[in-house]
C-alpha cells in the first residue's frame, strides 16, 4: 500500500494526550495517530453513502418495523458512557482513546437520531398522527 506524507499541526495538549496514549500502547505516535485517522476516515466514508442506503430501504419495512425504528435508542451504558466523556471532555480533556470512543458514541447518537426521524416521516407519510412525542419513548 503506498502512502502519503502529511504535515498536520495539532495543539500541543492534544499532541501530549497522543504521545502519553502511544507511550501506553508502547507504539509510536505515527501509528495511533495513522490508527485514528483510518478510524475516522473508514467511518466518514461507510456513514454518509451506508446511511443514504439505510434510509431508502427503511420505506419498505412494515409499520410495525417503523415503530420500533422510531422508539430506537443508545442503550443504558452507551448513554452513560458518552455522558462521562463528554462531561470529562469539559473538565480535563479526552486521552486519544477516549476522543476516539467519544467520537464514535456521538456518530451512532446522531445516526440513530436520522433513522429515528426517517421513521416518524414514513409513519407520518402512511397517515399515523405522529404529534404525540411519548410515542416515540422505548419500549420497556
Amino acid at each position: 500500500m503506498s502512502q502519503q506524507v502529511v504535515t498536520l499541526s495539532i495543539p500541543q495538549p492534544v499532541y501530549e494526550q497522543i504521545r502519553q496514549a502511544a507511550k501506553k500502547k508502547h507504539r509510536s505516535v505515527d501509528e495511533l495517530m495513522v490508527e485514528a485517522i483510518a478510524a475516522a476516515a473508514s467511518t466518514a466514508n461507510i456513514s454518509a453513502s451506508q446511511m443514504r442506503s439505510d434510509l431508502a430501504q427503511m420505506a419498505y419495512l412494515n409499520d410495525a418495523a417503523l415503530w420500533q425504528a422510531a422508539r430506537a435508542t443508545l442503550s443504558p451504558s452507551q448513554r452513560e458512557r458518552m455522558e462521562n466523556l463528554h462531561h470529562k471532555k469539559q473538565r480535563e480533556g479526552l486521552n486519544a482513546e477516549e476522543q476516539i470512543e467519544a467520537e464514535s458514541l456521538e456518530a451512532l447518537f446522531r445516526d440513530t437520531l436520522i433513522v429515528k426521524a426517517q421513521a416518524a416521516v414514513l409513519l407520518k407519510q402512511r397517515n399515523y398522527d405522529i404529534s404525540d412525542p411519548t410515542q416515540f419513548a422505548p419500549l420497556e
